[in-house]
């Protein structure tokens, strides 16, 4: 009996339909990130696992999808090796390479390949898939697309400010009404060391990160499961729970800041980004939020989070202020920011709220019924002609019955229908059928190719 085939969990296949709806995504994107100078490049979908391992904290490598070196990925490992069980020193021995877990470590990687062809600064995006050894879950998946845009070479917070106008010019563009979240890496060291845990940075920012989907309470457990002591949790209730504007966050903070050197530069800098974006006439609101944290370890200035405000779903972009993320490839000292819009996520919110432009799933516009040789060769010129005005057209391949060339043509919703018979040939005409109205009319190719552009 034959297997029954499915697909791994955490990923999906596309229609024709959902594809259309999926390119109109990327193509909004792509023509944003154009609009504001940034270039496009492509990476492999595997990298070694010395460039992957590392770079994403614990949780990040576990989450990697590692690939098994071909041929006797075994040859190598001895039999008490084996017997030991060890995942991780065997994973280590038969796998040399992993599929990258987002676009910003193969982005670090490139720079520093082709260092000596770049201009600098270089902004960049670059629109492909990513995977993560996740539990899928709603608005969760093991294969899902990543579109960054990132800026190097440049310490300039102007980058941050023009990267919050791109995520507002895209949501806009939506039509999605969408919160974005800012907060900066600096701030959070700096909260660290004011409450005397300043070894305990990435523990404390790990459960923060986490507050909204577990709760005060949980993040509070996480904290003191990490050894940090009451009295440090204590202070960090204040904060956690901050209320107001952002002016009234910010002189707060940089009250409960000001012993921090570290704390007070990133104030600075979130003060800056804040005041800039004020006067760029935002469509959507921008929210300091101390809690956000970002998991990633690389993040070392701004970090920002953006999430739609009419239905529920996780973080739908995000990124961040990276200082040094190249230095780990041995070009130490170039510093870089940047965003990826998490395009599944956008998928599902858009489809949620119903907001594809009707022109967004190109369909064929135009079938011609195939009657047989002699007219299928009338209509050629027409067909060529149609498509040369840029109409999506079809001609059906096959001399089947008619009914069944109109089945498909309302299966897939085609508006017109060409039908040429011997009458129509002898009159060097068409009769062109609306198939939303059902009204029928007898058209020079000159004219069919009118109303059909006129139905558009």
């Amino acid at each position: 009996m034959a297997q029954k085939p499915s697909i791994p969990k955490g990923t999906r296949d596309f229609s024709p339909q959902e594809m259309a709806k999926r390119n109109y995504i990327f193509d909004t994107i792509r023509d944003v990130y154009a609009l504001y100078g940034f270039q496009q490049i492509e990476t492999p979908a595997m990298e070694t696992l010395h460039t992957l391992m590392g770079k994403y904290g614990e949780e990040g490598d576990r989450l990697l999808f590692k690939v098994l070196n071909s041929g006797d990925f075994i040859g190598k490992t001895t039999n008490e090796e084996l017997e030991e069980r060890n995942a991780l020193r065997l994973a280590a021995k038969f796998c040399e390479k992993g599929l990258r877990y987002d676009l910003t470590v193969p982005f670090a990687r490139y720079v520093v390949m082709h260092r000596d062809e770049l201009q600098l600064p270089f902004k960049r995006y670059q629109i492909q898939p990513v995977w993560r050894a996740d539990r899928p879950q709603k608005g969760r998946y093991r294969e899902f697309y990543q579109c960054d845009a990132d800026i190097v070479g440049s310490d300039s917070l102007l980058n941050e400010v023009e990267l919050m106008k791109i995520v507002d010019t895209v949501f806009t563009r939506f039509g999605v009404r969408v919160q974005i979240k800012i907060n900066n890496r600096k701030i959070l060291t700096g909260i660290a060391e004011t409450i005397g845990e300043a070894d305990k940075i990435v523990d404390i920012t790990v459960a923060m990160d986490k507050l909204d989907k577990i709760g005060l309470e949980k993040v509070n457990e996480e904290l003191a499961a990490n050894g940090i002591s009451a009295e440090a949790i204590e202070k960090l209730q204040p904060i956690i729970s901050l209320a107001g504007s952002n002016d009234d966050k910010l002189k707060v903070i940089a009250d409960v800041l000001q012993g921090s050197e570290t704390g007070v530069k990133g104030v600075e800098e979130t003060r800056f980004i804040l005041d800039v974006l004020k006067n760029a006439g935002l469509n959507n609101e921008v929210q300091l939020d101390l809690t956000l944290a970002r998991g990633l370890n690389y993040y070392t200035g701004a970090i920002f989070e953006v999430k739609a405000v009419d239905t529920p779903m996780g973080s739908i972009t995000g990124g961040g202020r990276y200082d040094n993320l190249t230095g780990i490839f041995g070009m130490p000292g170039l510093s870089g920011v940047g965003i990826s819009f998490g395009a599944e996520r956008i998928f599902d919110v858009l489809n949620a709220l119903d907001l594809y432009p009707k022109e967004a799933v190109r369909g064929t516009q135009l079938l011609f019924i195939n009657f047989g040789d002699a007219e299928t060769a009338y209509c050629m010129p027409a067909v060529d002609k149609a498509r040369n005005s840029g109409i999506r057209t079809e001609l059906y391949p096959d001399a089947v019955k008619m009914k069944k060339q109109m089945s498909y043509a309302n299966a897939k919703n085609i508006p017109f229908v060409v039908l040429a018979g011997e009458n129509e040939i002898k009159e060097g005409r068409f009769t062109l059928k609306n198939m939303v109205t059902g009204d029928q009319l007898s058209v020079t190719p000159d004219e069919l190719i009118t109303i059909v552009k006129g139905g558009e």
